[in-house]
């Protein structure tokens, strides 16, 4: 019954609503969809990988592969979901910035044409500060494992 009750508080999100949540934008927006929301828990949410991505035109020619580092930030916009939701911060204006990144792995390459899945949750949370687990993944393949610290905080002024 707990379990019903999360899942219908979590919210649809399609693009339009991740774009009133986190204030990324091209080329830096990496979330396209939110597929699940469990609020206090975790989120699955896709980025689809094109060739037309501004990165891969020296991430390598003639081999196109997105940055790891790009991975990481893409879990980290869900993870920013993921805690506005959780900490009912909706139209706060508050912004959700990176401390600290650890043990980040990389497993497997991603390439243009596909569907990166992201999945984040959460390993602690408190008001301000957040540490997150995440995983990327392509056709059930990790590409990427890491956890993260996050602060939530007023925008610079």
């Amino acid at each position: 019954m707990a379990e019903e009750k999360k899942a219908a508080e979590a919210p649809a999100y399609d693009i339009v609503k991740i774009l009133n949540a986190l204030p990324h934008r091209y080329p830096l927006l990496l979330v396209d969809k939110v597929l699940s929301l469990e609020i206090g828990e975790e989120i699955r949410a896709i980025k689809a990988v094109t060739f037309n991505e501004q990165f891969f035109q020296g991430h390598f020619p003639g081999r196109p592969i997105m940055p790891g580092v790009l991975q990481i930030e893409a879990l980290a916009q869900a993870a920013a979901i993921l805690a506005i939701e959780t900490l009912e911060l909706a139209g706060s204006g508050k912004l959700v910035y990176f401390m600290a990144i650890e043990e980040a792995k990389f497993r497997n390459p991603v390439e243009p044409g596909c569907l990166l899945e992201l999945n984040v949750g959460f390993v602690q949370k408190r008001a301000r500060v957040c540490k997150f687990w995440g995983k990327a993944s392509v056709d059930g393949k990790v590409t990427c494992e890491v956890q993260f610290t996050a602060m939530v905080a007023d925008p610079p002024s």
